[in-house]
């Protein structure tokens, strides 16, 4: 009797664990359904490994996951291409290296060049305050005419917010067909102002000059153009023929340009076949860069610059001092002493890419360090913006001036 009770109680406890198994295996099917179906909210882990190191295998992958998962908007698969190139260069961590879209390719050249539709402004990313900032209106542009100033903050183009995170983007919105408008809210010393620009054909012609008293010629431009060397040879004979024996070239907030546009000026002060500067690329392959052109300056001269100072001004700045052929007045400048490449790939895409440190003659380093000037000459601190300094506040010109007299 004992026997056969022990043995339905044996039973009964076979029979839970086989109905708990059974549950457990009916569980595991329907959520194993239910995960793969696709359907609520989970945390899950799938496996992207591909046994491959190659981007195009592993983006490969994820199009597979988004295809099969991804619940939202139909997928533009041009616009996760150009967005995977995107952060592939930006990964770098270069600032100086960028992916430029075949939409926008031709307008980055033509700003290369100095030629594009807009309303003629240099500008700036504020890195303290993550703004645009308006470096400089070009003379006689559209802004100019609708009086927009140096130190100008772009906070709004055709009624979206910008910041300085958009600052790759905003020269686009800027500009636009010939004779269409834009419109701008600027912040002006705590004030909003709102502007409304028509788009013109911009021609850049940077090279301003005067004679300034001591016959002293002054020459001043905001970046180093296609045509920039040219302009700057026929300002200073212009000068020259009116009488003047020493020279002044103001590189104040001059962002630089084309390199090619800056040994060519570098080369009007000294004899040809000088050494003006050393690139040296990622396999410590050297490249010496020699004077081209035939010398035109023989007189002394003196050079302004400041933190905004910065690449083909360094390279103008840094030869011209080495060689003993100026004197470098004002603060340190800002320190760029890499050379990009424009490359275009067959479907009209570009790659602006670091390819090269440049050293100067006496193989002096400049990218994280800067010129330190001859004569280091501050502001007063009564200018409140560097980018538009009164004659009589400006110390660092009034320096320069009495160097050559």
């Amino acid at each position: 009797m004992e026997e056969k009770k022990r043995l339905r109680v044996y039973k009964v406890i076979m029979l839970v664990v086989l109905v708990a198994f059974v549950t457990f295996l009916i569980t595991s099917i329907v959520m194993y359904q239910y995960f793969t179906n696709g359907d609520g909210i989970r945390n899950a882990m799938i496996s992207t490994d591909t046994g491959s190191d190659d981007i195009a295998d592993t983006l490969d992958k994820y199009k597979v996951l988004i295809d099969k998962y991804y619940l939202g908007e139909e997928v533009d698969n041009e616009t996760l291409k150009e967005g995977a190139i995107k952060g592939y260069i930006e990964a770098l961590g270069d600032p100086y290296t960028e992916y430029i879209s075949k939409e926008d390719m031709e307008d980055y050249m033509d700003d290369t060049m100095g030629n594009f539709v807009g309303i003629g402004v240099y500008m700036v990313k504020d890195t303290e305050t993550n703004q645009i900032m308006v470096l400089s209106p070009i003379k006689n542009s559209p802004a100019e005419k609708a009086g927009i100033r140096p130190g100008d903050y772009i906070v709004e183009v055709d009624g979206n917010a910008c910041t300085g995170d958009d600052f790759s983007n905003i020269s686009n919105k800027i500009k636009g067909e010939e004779g269409s408008t834009v419109k701008l809210k600027i912040q002006r010393d705590g004030e909003t102002l709102d502007f409304e620009i028509k788009r013109e054909n911009i021609k850049v012609n940077p090279v301003e000059g005067e004679v300034l008293e001591g016959n002293i010629g002054y020459i001043e431009f905001s970046s180093f153009d296609e045509g920039t060397a040219e302009e700057f040879k026929n300002k200073f004979n212009e000068l020259k023929s009116q009488g003047i024996t020493s020279l002044i070239i103001d590189l104040r907030n001059n962002g630089g340009g084309i390199v090619d546009e800056a040994l060519k000026i570098a080369g009007y002060a000294v004899d040809k076949g000088t050494t003006l500067l050393y690139e040296v690329d990622k396999d410590g392959n050297e490249t010496e860069e020699k004077s081209e052109v035939d010398k035109i300056i023989d007189m002394p001269i003196v050079i302004l610059v400041n933190e905004n100072t910065a690449s083909s001004s360094e390279i103008l700045s840094g030869a011209l001092k080495d060689l003993g052929k100026a004197k470098i007045v004002g603060t340190k400048t800002y320190g760029k002493g890499v050379i990009q490449q424009i490359l275009t790939l067959a479907d009209g895409s570009g790659l602006k890419i670091t390819t090269e440190e440049y050293l100067t003659p006496n193989r002096t380093k400049i990218n994280k360090v800067g010129i330190e000037p001859d004569e280091t000459v501050e502001l007063p601190d009564t200018v409140e913006n560097i980018l538009n300094v009164e004659r009589e506040e400006d110390t660092q010109l009034q320096k320069a001036i009495e160097i050559l007299k």
